[in-house]
């Protein structure tokens, strides 16, 4: 994690107000403290002016990114968008890796509390009704993305939607036995999307068999991995009445699937939901979410919010977006 001036102050063996006259330049600081605290603050990766100006303007100039795994795809096109974004700001950017556990709404709460950042950006953070009140009472300057709660701000996009999408274009296009390769069950995303799988099928008239919606055993980042997708595969190919075609709630999960019937030498119709940079060059059809313009619009409503707190809660929705490539148009070889 980021160092903080709370660390600093610590780490130096001083009060907090010392670091900051350090930072100030003030006088009333002997040269031996000085040096000890600029010595830690580098050594730490600090940055003290930036901060030192910021606690004499009562702000920090500091924007917080929460999320629960920075190793991943859509996060690190959403902090795209938030770099780019930020840049044309005078504020600087912290990223904090949260463990996803029962005890996270806890961890968010400590690194709130201990910080002293202007306002926070909680990405793909999934609480209960609860949770998400007691977070509201640390910090009046958050903003969700990937999640919607009534009493945030927040960017998400309808993964409802997206999967009702991608199962209606499988069945448009004539295929009568459709899988779905599943995350972990109990993470939001992946049961925003079994239910558009779900609901695609029973609009059409099909009834929704439990047995096409497959997981694999890897459960790291929720399941949305590489692995999970080539496990989850390997079952739909072992099926005595394979499928006709498969959703994946991933293109990641889609990359280990197709790499699956490489193995196998078998091929069957696949599409993903992301549309990620790589996806293009697989010929992968895919369900786009606007990551990038996801973590630009969450920040621009962080700024606004800091600048006009009277401001009403307001939340953007984006619709995915279908992206045909060939992946879903081939049919079942042997």
């Amino acid at each position: 994690m980021s160092a903080t001036i709370y660390d600093i102050a610590r780490q130096a063996g001083v009060s907090i107000a010392t670091v900051s006259r350090v930072f100030n330049n003030a006088n009333n600081v002997s040269p031996k403290t000085r040096d000890k605290v600029l010595a830690i603050a580098q050594e730490a990766g600090y940055h003290p002016y930036a901060m030192a100006q910021g606690l004499a303007r009562k702000k920090s100039k500091l924007i917080t990114v929460i999320v629960p795994v920075i190793s991943n795809h859509f996060f690190m096109e959403v902090l795209a968008g938030i770099q780019d974004k930020i840049a044309d700001h005078d504020y600087d950017l912290n990223i904090y890796n949260v463990r996803i556990s029962d005890d996270i709404d806890k961890q968010i709460e400590y690194l709130i509390k201990r910080g002293v950042a202007d306002g926070y950006l909680l990405i793909s953070i999934h609480l209960n009704d609860q949770q998400w009140s007691c977070i509201k009472k640390l910090h009046e300057n958050i903003i969700l993305i990937d999640e919607y709660h009534h009493e945030f701000d927040s960017v998400s996009v309808d993964s409802v939607e997206g999967a009702y999408l991608a199962t209606k274009h499988l069945i448009d296009q004539g295929y009568e036995r459709i899988a779905m390769i599943t995350a972990l069950v109990n993470s939001k995303p992946a049961q925003d999307r079994i239910r558009g799988y779900s609901r695609a099928l029973q609009d059409a008239g099909r009834i929704v068999d439990n047995q096409l919606i497959v997981s694999g055993d890897h459960y790291s980042r929720d399941g949305f991995t590489e692995r999970n997708g080539y496990e989850a595969m390997c079952q739909v190919l072992d099926m005595a009445d394979v499928p006709d075609a498969c959703f994946c709630s991933s293109d990641i999960q889609a990359m280990g699937a197709l790499k699956a019937m490489i193995d196998r030498g078998v091929t069957i119709p696949i599409m993903g939901f992301d549309d990620l940079r790589f996806s293009e060059f697989l010929g992968l059809t895919s369900m786009k979410q606007p990551m990038y313009e996801m973590g630009w619009l969450a920040l621009e409503k962080l700024l606004d919010k800091m600048e006009h707190p009277e401001n009403a809660v307001s939340h953007t929705i984006f619709s995915p977006e279908l992206v045909i490539r060939s992946s879903s148009e081939s049919r079942v070889t042997a």
